[in-house]
């Protein structure tokens, strides 16, 4: 099975954005092209997710498009039809661990404590996400896990900013970070595409 890390080469910043106008879903996925950020995740957080999926898949090449907050095999499902070429959740019930053992399509699956790392690396998830990574004790955490449990690697995303990214990044057990400071809600329905650029070039 391909892998999120594999999708992801050489990127280790990925946007985590949330699109409210599906109009907005192909500038903002050039904009972040052109700021040296192939790879986007689209949270499923409003009715125009899906639709926003499938139009930067479509329409934007090059860019990588992959679905986040998928909290079921449902909303899985309808994110890999919309084109999604990876799919991330902020956690993983028992239900959407087993759809996901069954298949084939590259995901990230969330986990918070030490306990929900371990049983998903038993279920054969080695790349995990942690969310939300600054409440739960930020790199300080991911470095602590890294001891008991070296052979998982993440990638976390939650409260995460340009200021904090580092602290992240160079860790062992870290293949990437997400976060939604680089097209925060505001400035894409703004339509802020050159500052959103600038973001992305700055990371």
């Amino acid at each position: 099975m391909k892998m999120v890390r594999d999708i992801l080469g050489d990127v280790r910043v990925l946007p985590v954005v949330v699109i409210d106008d599906v109009a907005d879903a192909v500038p903002l996925a050039r904009s972040l092209l052109d700021g040296g950020l192939p790879v986007i995740e689209v949270t499923l957080r409003t009715a125009a997710a899906l639709e926003a999926i499938a139009a930067i898949g479509k329409e934007v090449a090059g860019c990588i498009v992959g679905a986040g907050s998928i909290t079921d095999p449902h909303g899985a499902d309808q994110a890999r039809r919309a084109g999604a070429q990876f799919g991330v959740s902020p956690g993983t019930t028992r239900e959407l661990r087993e759809f996901l053992q069954a298949d084939s399509w590259p995901f990230l699956p969330g986990a918070a404590t030490i306990s929900e790392v371990l049983e998903l690396r038993d279920a054969g998830f080695s790349q995990q996400k942690l969310f939300p990574a600054e409440i739960l004790g930020g790199a300080d955490y991911l470095k602590a896990i890294g001891g008991p449990v070296p052979d998982v690697t993440f990638c976390p995303t939650g409260g995460i900013v340009h200021e904090t990214m580092t602290d992240y990044l160079r860790l062992a057990n870290v293949f990437a970070i997400g976060g939604s400071w680089i097209a925060p809600r505001e400035l894409i329905r703004r339509k802020s595409w050159p500052e959103i650029t600038a973001r992305a070039a700055s990371v």
